[in-house]
């Protein structure tokens, strides 16, 4: 069961991912792909596919591809698992921004740690709940009905905070305080998130029709660093994933669920216009 108040909804943005995300029909656009292991994802991938699935033809290549992009979104958690490692089981995580539960659960099969996430997604909280029962680790991972940058829980409650493609939601500096309010001090916070590269540039098309589709706001690259510093989270490793993240968008474009925004994603990325990154940062000892 969750825990604490409900969503918090204090700004227009968070008011308009509320109405996009807590929607069974905005959801049903991927929802089909977690039958295959169980899993479900709100986020996107890095690496290569399988490019003899584009040489099929009617049902089953639809098939295929579908069943393509859903491991390459499974695989993509690896980016963060390879950037945790070690957590053992006697630590917590946070997975801020949890969406439908993929990124936790497989976290938690990794690592058999305690995770929390939180949403403001009602719908995608409960829908997570259902798939802890079913996954049968409800007592281990846990959704919560709150905001990533106001989430209520006590100081220092956490070794680990992850954010997987959440935090172009909110405001940097806000948010970023919040994680490192929740970390013990040396904890951990770990990011994936596409960005704007404002050393080639601050202002592209690309990035504008990215934020109309998702009703969200795409960072600029120095302002995560910048973030970061400014709530003494001292990144320790920026790994630009630009390159590895550009092939889902080519898969995704050849699948009955595109919906127009894979256009922008590969022209952002093969232009170097947008960036897809992680970055690891330490909460600094005496912060």
């Amino acid at each position: 069961m969750p825990v604490g108040p409900g969503p918090h909804l204090r700004t227009p943005r968070e008011q308009a991912a509320f109405a996009y995300y807590d929607n069974k029909r905005n959801d049903a656009l991927n929802l089909g792909l977690g039958e295959i292991d169980g899993f479900y994802h709100h986020h996107f991938a890095v690496g290569d596919f399988n490019r003899q699935v584009l040489q099929l033809t009617g049902e089953e290549r639809e098939r295929s591809v579908n069943a393509e992009m859903h491991r390459m979104e499974t695989r993509q958690v690896q980016a963060l698992v390879e950037a945790l490692r070690p957590v053992s089981p006697q630590e917590r995580v946070l997975d801020a921004g949890s969406g439908r539960g993929g990124t936790a659960f497989l976290l938690h099969q990794e690592f058999g740690c305690r995770i929390d996430g939180v949403n403001i997604s009602t719908y995608q909280n409960q829908f997570a709940r259902e798939q802890a029962v079913r996954h049968a680790c409800a007592d281990r991972v846990r959704f919560h009905d709150r905001n990533m940058a106001l989430t209520g829980f006590p100081e220092g409650s956490f070794d680990y905070v992850v954010t997987n493609e959440t935090t172009m939601y909110v405001e940097l500096n806000e948010t970023f305080a919040e994680f490192t309010r929740l970390l013990k001090p040396g904890g951990r916070y770990v990011l994936l998130t596409w960005c704007i590269n404002d050393a080639v540039a601050p202002h592209n098309p690309e990035s504008e029709a990215i934020d109309r589709h998702y009703h969200c706001h795409t960072h600029r690259r120095s302002s995560y660093l910048r973030a970061l510093l400014n709530s003494r989270l001292i990144p320790y490793q920026i790994d630009d994933l630009t390159r590895s993240a550009t092939p889902y968008w080519e898969l995704r474009s050849h699948s009955s669920l595109a919906t127009g925004i894979e256009k922008h994603y590969l022209d952002g990325y093969r232009n170097d216009h947008v960036n897809y990154m992680r970055i690891s940062a330490r909460k600094a000892i005496d912060s």
